[in-house]
């Protein structure tokens, strides 16, 4: 069976051999992963199976981790990993929408290599590890230390390697190509949901080189009323002769994301609202030039924050975050964000999507910038123009 890793063993190695020497350092026997995009990360695991119960188990003393889950996902993990035969597990259907709990399957694995009365990680704040998932766990292994292990590996992923930088650059293209198809096809009359298609359409053909995949969460389509709405669906209402849409879009590669975000103004838009784009923008770029490795995330948006004052606005969300590879419902790695009081130290090749969006009483902008630091500076992983675009 052909596999479809996208890195070298020698890649996956090195990133293992750092969670073990975080797990080393505190004290944990076994690190039990929930969060898809760890899995990924550890194995190459890409199957859209993470709505049922799934692991990867690390131990110190295991030379490869082991991939625990559904039986008919099983040969997703033959294909998409580097991991020995014996090193995944499959749990019966009997376990799948029933009383019975796949956590006492998997207890039952870490039982097998000693782990019954080890020092357990686990991910208590990731997206797919429920209430449940930890009650039943702890019951199946009452001899065990349970400690918190969220976000280890994310903040081992935050640092990407040459690798994922150069497929992070395809996202970004692919990114490109679907805001400009977006905008192509934006015109008084046409459907917010024709709108939608279009976009998913570019995502997915990406770009002739290479073709996209699914995103971590849909396109964010905001138009009129609900351009002061960031996260808003779109609807089957056609545009009007004047309004602003707002677009958040995703390219995404081999599970890694890039986002791209820009602001269109359809017919006559007042002109306070051309400033504004202008103001948004004069501070977005404040900010990427205060990128240097060393400086903090906390420098860069304390930058762009006094750039933006000086045009008698604040922006009151967070500046921006850390993303990579991602799975279903978010993209961001729940590490580092550009915000005010967070010191994390810029490092090359750490990866951030920069997104000034301001939604106000009355009018929403979103103009932003992904990009990874590099030994100087930056580089931007888009090249849409920064700027308010006009119909």
């Amino acid at each position: 069976m052909k596999r479809e890793t996208q890195f070298e063993r020698a890649e996956f190695v090195g990133r293992l051999d750092n969670v073990k020497k975080e797990m080393s350092k505190r004290g944990i026997d076994f690190l039990l992963l929930s969060e898809p995009a760890n899995h990924n990360y550890l194995t190459g695991y890409n199957a859209y199976s993470f709505y049922a119960p799934q692991m990867v188990m690390v131990g110190l003393d295991l030379p490869e981790p082991i991939w625990i889950g559904r039986f008919m996902d099983r040969v997703s993990a033959v294909m998409t990993t580097y991991l020995m035969e014996d090193n995944i597990r499959a749990y019966a259907d009997k376990y799948v929408h029933s009383a019975l709990s796949p956590y006492d399957f998997m207890a039952d694995i870490v039982k097998e290599f000693g782990g019954e009365r080890a020092r357990l990680g686990v991910e208590m704040g990731a997206y797919y590890y429920s209430a449940k998932a930890h009650a039943d766990l702890t019951r199946a292994l009452p001899h065990a230390t349970f400690v918190d292990a969220d976000v280890l590996v994310n903040w081992i992923r935050i640092v990407k390697s040459p690798a994922e930088i150069a497929i992070m650059r395809e996202a970004g293209e692919i990114a490109d190509s679907m805001m400009r198809k977006a905008v192509e096809v934006i015109e008084p009359g046409v459907r917010e949901c024709d709108i939608a298609a279009v976009i998913y359409h570019a995502q997915m053909t990406g770009t002739p080189e290479y073709g996209g995949g699914y995103a971590c969460t849909p396109p964010f389509l905001c138009v009129g009323e609900r351009q002061i709405a960031p996260h808003a669906e779109w609807t089957d209402n056609r545009l009007p002769g004047a309004t602003i849409v707002n677009l958040e879009l995703f390219g995404n590669r081999h599970r890694y994301q890039v986002n791209l975000s820009r602001s269109i103004a359809v017919g006559r838009i007042a002109p306070a609202y051309h400033d504004l784009a202008k103001f948004v923008v004069e501070a977005l770029n404040a900010g990427l030039q205060t990128v240097q490795p060393g400086r903090t995330c906390s420098d860069v948006e304390a930058t762009f924050r006094e750039t933006l004052a000086r045009h008698g606005f604040e922006k009151e969300a967070r500046l921006g975050y850390s993303i990579g590879a991602g799975f279903p419902p978010a993209v961001g790695e729940r590490t580092a964000s550009l915000r005010r009081g967070d010191e994390t130290v810029l490092a090359p090749r750490m990866v951030f999507h920069m997104m000034p969006g301001l939604w106000l009483d009355n009018v929403g902008i979103a103009i932003t910038q992904s990009f990874a630091v590099t030994d100087n500076g930056h580089e931007a992983l888009t090249s849409t123009p920064r700027r308010l675009f006009v119909k």
